[in-house]
């Protein structure tokens, strides 16, 4: 397929408009530690553009500060002479003038997401040498626009867990750039530390019930999960059997990044779109349901409802209207969903990427973290086989419906909460996710407590988008997401673009 000039032209002027933009020093790294990445993918690919960088002293300081900051754990894999090679190909032109929109530009890439050049791991031991065939379609947009891979970024083990304390041996737990006793949020956790360590701008994770959204929340940086809905013409992002499955009815890559804008760029070249532009908020109505307020930490309640107030002095018309039933309605649908769907999802997957020799029952042996070891004692008992097809043709087209009436009956925009309901726990170096505690009150499971607020729209399809709404007294941040219709990622990317000019991006960790 030859590229589309057009499609070129556009992203071209969207990124020719940040050279204006002031850009740091971007000579050699010189000093004891490499310095972050510019603050945005924009800045990074005009600076190549203009020549004031090249692809090589990019992708270069990037592999260096990840070496720096291995003590992250963010990487299962870094591509240091792969991506030197790619990044010297597009300095020295043999892949064609500037040979896409992305050319030069460092990103990492979750290990569940098939890279032909590189193992897929999943994070797991079974699969820690896996060579898949082919890439997954979203990594070949990626590529063919001239993005450079450092490496593959760490994650719960199979992304079945949200903290990305991983304990297999040649994993580990990721840890939260702003503190590295706390989890960034998972499964994509790797990808999220790495963006907000500055390592890079922008990479890719995955999302089943709140992976991108998340560690997008707990790390201070921004994260989409583009729709599912009902799969075929519904889902935006179409990678069928290529990435380390959890269901097919759930599961979807996305993008990450430090600023809205990152994300966006990312999502325009993997969907062949326009780059967005950011929706004006005066008049726009934002649905305010209560339970997605409810039981959250302090510090969270304030800086989210702080942000609120921000958004509503901007002219944003906030709708308080619960959405009764909804939490309830979800629990029919999640587990019976993630639980029975990789007893044939998985073995497809291998099948697929013809990674041959292993089979379910070797991954399910081998796993090294105790909670995903519970998980998948369930699936592999098929525990809960007796409510799939009650869950899939009846419990979630009811749990759609209330969407659907929701927006429709109260002519919404989108719906705002706060992605979760506390910042940062701290790592669980035994468990992999054991209990939390919200305002000092009894012992709560981390993962049903940090996946409550994104679990319902994941199980319906619907996108969402966590950005970034302010810093807690203790210096974590703190994530607000807006969730749209099926198919208005367009226009939930236009809205994050203005509601981050309001409440700003998230200060650099010390690190």
């Amino acid at each position: 397929m030859t590229e589309d000039p057009s499609r070129r032209d556009v992203l071209t002027s969207t990124i020719s408009l940040a050279a204006a933009a002031a850009l740091p020093s971007l000579g050699p790294v010189n000093s004891a530690m490499a310095q972050p990445m510019p603050s945005s993918a924009t800045k990074i690919i005009a600076a190549i553009r203009s020549k004031k960088m090249t692809a090589t002293s990019a992708v270069k300081a990037a592999i260096e500060r990840a070496e720096q900051l291995k003590d992250l754990n963010a990487f299962i894999f870094i591509n240091k002479d792969g991506a030197l090679a790619a990044a010297a190909e597009i300095d020295e032109g043999r892949s064609g003038p500037f040979a896409g929109p992305l050319a030069g530009l460092p990103i990492v890439i979750k290990d569940n997401i098939n890279t032909a050049d590189m193992p897929t791991s999943g994070g797991t031991p079974a699969l820690q040498n896996a060579q898949p065939a082919r890439n997954a379609p979203s990594m070949d947009k990626l590529f063919k626009a001239g993005a450079v891979i450092i490496g593959k970024t760490n994650l719960h083990e199979l992304a079945f867990g949200i903290t990305s304390t991983n304990l297999s041996s040649f994993a580990g737990p990721v840890k939260n750039p702003y503190d590295k006793t706390r989890i960034p949020g998972g499964s994509s956790g790797g990808t999220a530390a790495a963006i907000a360590a500055g390592i890079v701008t922008c990479g890719l994770g995955s999302d089943t019930g709140g992976s991108t959204r998340i560690p997008a929340a707990l790390t201070g940086t921004v994260g989409l999960r583009p729709s599912v809905g009902n799969g075929g013409a519904q889902r935006r992002y179409n990678d069928p059997d290529m990435v380390v499955p959890i269901s097919h009815t759930r599961d979807t890559v996305g993008p990450m990044g430090r600023t809205v804008a990152d994300v966006a760029l990312l999502d325009s070249v993997i969907t062949g779109t326009p780059m967005v532009t950011a929706e004006p908020l005066r008049g726009k109505r934002l649905g305010i349901p209560a339970a997605f307020w409810a039981g959250l930490d302090h510090d969270v309640e304030v800086v989210t409802k702080a942000a609120r107030a921000k958004l509503a002095d901007a002219g944003v018309v906030l709708v308080d209207v619960d959405m009764p039933g909804l939490f309830e309605q979800n629990a029919k649908v999640s587990f019976p969903v993630a639980l029975h769907e990789p007893i044939a999802d998985i073995p497809a997957y291998l099948k697929a990427s013809q990674i041959n020799g292993i089979t379910l029952a070797d991954i399910a042996e081998k796993i090294a973290s105790p909670d995903v070891k519970g998980a998948f004692g369930a699936i592999m008992a098929d525990a809960f086989g007796a409510a799939y097809q009650d869950a899939i043709t009846v419990q979630r087209p009811a749990l759609q419906k209330i969407y659907e009436t929701y927006f429709r009956d109260n002519n919404l925009d989108a719906i705002l909460f706060p992605t979760t309901v506390a910042p940062a726990p701290e790592i669980d170096p035994v468990k992999g996710s054991g209990e939390m505690s919200i305002n000092g009150g009894a012992p709560v499971p981390t993962f049903d407590t940090m996946i409550r607020n994104t679990d319902p729209g994941s199980n319906a399809g619907i996108p969402g988008l966590s950005l970034f709404a302010g810093m807690t007294p203790g210096g974590l941040p703190v994530g607000l997401e807006i969730d749209g219709p099926v198919g208005s990622d367009v226009k939930l990317l236009g809205l994050g673009l203005s509601i981050e000019a309001i409440l700003g991006t998230a200060p650099p960790p010390k690190m």
